[in-house]
């Protein structure tokens, strides 16, 4: 009898040995996932860092805004830097080109006019910042500013959400060094 005690408690001891291994094991697996889910942010994050570096040096070719400039228009259609309509699911950025002919003979008129040369894209937000880094020189004339308002027509149920899309975008133009005129909602 005392001999099956001891078969039984020692049974138990190696099944509790066992189980304490198996644990172990786990705890280990998991702690290595958490240390290599550690290492990939790193490096994401290392890798977006150096991807707005990149961003930020092909925009500072582009001269800081002047105010002097555009203080006075108060009309989108008027804007002539980079005009960003925000949408609840998408932005829409606006750019008018530079007048290829330097001469300022017939400017503005029917032979060549500035409707022409406006051009309007739309984006999803994470677009953005590739978008507005692509965009010629000419199309910067008051400096590196870009004016920045919510959709017309947007619904009430998508205001909270156009909001959001609107500070999201301020946040990732300012993180690329480009002034933002914001524009009060029509």
């Amino acid at each position: 009898m005392i001999e099956r005690t001891k078969i039984s408690g020692f049974a138990a001891f190696a099944l509790l040995l066992v189980f304490s291994l198996v644990a172990c094991h786990k705890e280990e697996q998991a702690v290595e996932g958490v240390a290599h889910s550690a290492v990939t942010a790193e490096h994401k994050a290392q890798a977006a860092a150096t991807e707005r570096d990149r961003q930020r040096a092909a925009l500072a070719t582009i001269p800081l805004p002047t105010k002097s400039m555009y203080v006075d228009v108060h009309e989108p259609g008027a804007w002539q830097n980079p005009f960003l309509s925000v949408e609840a699911d998408s932005l829409n950025l606006r750019i008018t080109l530079a007048d290829a002919n330097p001469s300022t003979m017939g400017q503005g008129t029917m032979l060549r006019p500035e409707a022409a040369r406006r051009q309007e894209v739309q984006l999803r937000p994470a677009e953005l910042a590739d978008a507005v880094v692509a965009l010629p020189a000419s199309a910067w004339r008051y400096g590196r500013v870009i004016a920045v308002a919510e959709a017309p027509g947007t619904s009430p149920k998508d205001r909270v959400k156009v909001r959001r899309n609107v500070e999201a975008a301020i946040q990732q133009l300012n993180d690329l060094g480009i002034v933002v005129e914001e524009w009060p909602g029509r």
